[in-house]
């Protein structure tokens, strides 16, 4: 399974206007139920005298993703659900969206809500910038002098990043990887110094 998934890579906004109801669509970048539950307290709080609050989020992502939502007093399965079910459909991890209702006085009736929260939702998510989420994992090698050059151009060719460098009797790198890079560099390395050096994660 590969680690990578789309995140938000800002935040975005949305208005719609149903029947006399405004709809404002938010959604925003969350790493963790902490921060998707301060995500909604301050639309909250950004948006006085809403009718109703509605979200949905989705933590993490693939197997390992935790995903929550409320209807906000809304007729139950007109809101949340419909919201979280495009939080899934759109494949975005780390992300909530929130929807704030203010009341027009005209009724819409399940229908109507589920497709109003639904279009939001979509619209919401339309407008969200995005980027990857790639995890990455640190590694330690030490290298002798005679070859810390090529060894060098070695990590810079496997989008490996050197975080640090220590000079002592050898030459010690801090290095970080994409998960997904980190073999490939391994194997190369070990050719390159015939299984001389190894790599510490």
């Amino acid at each position: 399974m590969s680690n990578r998934y789309p995140i938000p890579a800002g935040e975005a906004r949305v208005e719609l206007q149903v029947k006399n109801s405004r709809f404002i669509g938010r959604a925003g970048y969350t790493p963790s139920i902490e921060a998707a539950k301060a995500f909604i307290e301050q639309i909250k709080t950004e948006q006085p005298g809403s009718t109703h609050a509605v979200y949905a989020f989705a933590v993490g992502h693939g197997a390992s993703v935790t995903r929550g939502m409320s209807d906000a007093g809304e007729p139950s399965g007109t809101a949340g659900r419909p919201t979280l079910a495009v939080v899934k459909g759109s494949g975005l991890g780390d992300v909530t969206v929130v929807i704030i209702r203010y009341f027009g006085g005209t009724k819409l009736g399940t229908g109507g809500l589920v497709k109003a929260y639904t279009e939001t939702a979509q619209l919401t998510l339309a407008e969200l910038p995005l980027t990857e989420k790639v995890e990455r994992q640190s590694a330690q090698i030490t290298v002798p002098y005679a070859q810390y050059e090529q060894i060098k151009r070695l990590v810079e060719s496997h989008h490996g990043q050197i975080d640090n460098e220590a000079f002592a009797a050898n030459v010690t790198l801090r290095l970080t990887f994409i998960v997904d890079d980190l073999p490939a560099f391994e194997s190369a390395l070990s050719d390159l110094t015939r299984g001389q050096v190894s790599v510490v994660k």
